[in-house]
């Protein structure tokens, strides 16, 4: 696969040099700050009059200027941002009895009366090498001989997995339906009517004037989408809640046909689902987990190879799925390499974006005797990096383009082989793993990247208000101790 230098030199030289002359210009103001305010406490109050009555200024003068003063704080203090705050989320665990084991998984590809030998055999290798574990799982319908992908049986899974991941982060909160005042839900391949937003209003009899939002064909970075819509609504609406529901339903996205680009979903994706409340009401910073600091959203629609990249239709043979093209990676290294140098302008320390910024000017007037290009090391501005497990090699090729220690990318790694590519949700237990491995601490900045069609890559970055407790429930309740396993490049099925 052909390397993608990060990032693109016009975008990085123009964000980085921006934000590096706006701390540059405020370096020398806080120490000037500093020395006249220590200046001013070593006077005596005698001193202090005098200095006032000899800059000639009048009491009238003296309160205008002060009520000035006030007005441009008041305006200033209320047209700055409302804090976003995430106050707890919940990740749908599937039952025991929906696992999918490789020889479970090999055995009814065998069966089905559509695959030929030849689309079994390249299943298998995909699960070989794909990272998933044993435990991954897939809606009952799917299962079938043959799979009977009904509109209720979608509908069924819907209600089962999203349910379970609102009654769990409602049991967690202590969260009243009717005190939603946003709901946005976003499942990717799955749209029916009434939408899953309703089924959600209509489950859990929710107020009339609810603010109501279902995403659909946006794929697996929807989570982030969502979470950037809700956030752009909690500004509008003060003392708001907001509830997003991210998931993606399988059962009508089985693939029955023999396209090699269209199998690769039904090896990947499995069951999943979370379910996140967010608000902007100041009383709940208490018990918060996280704060919203940035989301960047990076669009390469409009590149024809990117926007078919991930493209639903139908084979020769008029069965539909999904068709991957051979030049996935290459287009998600490049949305990643804009999304980077947006967000890293945001959040690398100025040090690290002095010496990028210095390697690429380099680089341009020297060409290849200006040395490697210089990747910025994010570790210094993120302690917990949640990347898509949407496969082993979208991990691997993020972990060496950006030199990320093995350590920073277990989260995805661990979740892709308990869950398998749950879509837009994977997120979710990713950050879920962390918490249930108890290495979440208060100040800790979070990464979540994500990846999905169009083509979209997008982050969203949070800091940790509290730590919290090790949970005793949730996805990783039942195999958290047996976590970190090693995941061997290649398991033989044949």
């Amino acid at each position: 696969m052909r390397a993608v230098p990060l990032p693109r030199f016009l975008s990085s030289v123009k964000l980085g040099y921006l934000n590096v002359v706006n701390h540059l210009l405020a370096f020398p103001i806080i120490p000037v700050m500093v020395a006249v305010l220590l200046q001013v406490l070593e006077l005596g109050p005698d001193e202090l009059i005098a200095h006032w009555r000899s800059l000639g200024i009048d009491t009238i003068h003296a309160l205008c200027t002060i009520f000035t003063v006030v007005v441009v704080a008041t305006a200033y203090f209320m047209s700055r941002p409302r804090p976003v705050y995430l106050v707890d989320h919940a990740c749908f665990r599937p039952p025991r009895t929906f696992r999918v084991p490789f020889a479970t998984f090999f055995e009814h590809a065998s069966l089905v009366p559509f695959f030929d030998e030849k689309s079994v055999r390249f299943q298998v290798r995909i699960l070989e090498s794909s990272g998933l574990g044993e435990e991954t799982c897939l809606p009952l319908a799917n299962r079938y001989i043959p799979p009977c992908p009904s509109t209720e049986a979608a509908c069924a899974e819907a209600r089962l997995v999203i349910f379970s991941a609102i009654d769990e982060l409602i049991a967690k909160t202590g969260l009243k339906p009717r005190d939603v005042d946003i709901l946005v839900v976003n499942c990717s391949l799955f749209s029916p009517t009434p939408s899953l937003s309703a089924m959600i209003v209509n489950k859990y009899k929710m107020r009339s004037n609810i603010m109501s939002f279902n995403l659909s064909g946006m794929g697996c970075s929807a989570g982030l989408i969502s979470i950037d819509l809700a956030r752009s609504l909690l500004q509008a609406h003060p003392n708001s809640y907001a509830l997003v529901v991210s998931t993606e339903i399988i059962t009508p996205n089985f693939y029955a046909g023999n396209q090699r680009s269209m199998l690769l979903p039904n090896c990947l994706f499995r069951m999943g689902a979370a379910a996140v409340l967010l608000s902007n009401s100041r009383r709940e910073e208490d018990r918060a987990k996280y704060r919203l600091l940035h989301v960047v959203r990076t669009h390469e629609g409009a590149d024809d190879r990117a926007y078919r990249c991930v493209y639903e239709e139908e084979d020769g043979e008029g069965n539909s799925g999904i068709n991957l093209s051979k030049e996935l990676m290459t287009v998600a290294a490049e949305a990643l390499r804009a999304n980077i140098t947006a967000v890293g302008s945001l959040v690398l320390p100025v040090t690290e974006q002095l010496r990028f910024l210095a390697s690429l000017v380099a680089r341009r007037l020297l060409g290849a005797r200006g040395g490697k290009p210089y990747i910025p090391d994010f570790k210094r501005a993120f302690e917990h990096l949640c990347i898509h497990a949407g496969g082993r090699a979208v991990i691997d090729e993020l972990q060496r383009s950006l030199g990320l220690p093995a350590a920073l990318v277990e989260a995805s790694r661990m979740t892709l082989h308990r869950f398998g590519n749950t879509s837009s949700s994977s997120l979710w237990y990713e950050l879920a793993y962390i918490e249930a491995k108890g290495r979440m601490r208060r100040g800790d900045r979070v990464w979540m990247i994500g990846f999905g069609s169009g083509f979209k890559c997008n982050s969203a970055v949070w800091r940790c208000l509290r730590a919290p407790k090790a949970p005793v429930d949730g996805p990783w309740s039942d195999c958290i101790h047996r976590y970190p396993v090693h995941v061997p490049e290649m398991v033989k099925l044949l």
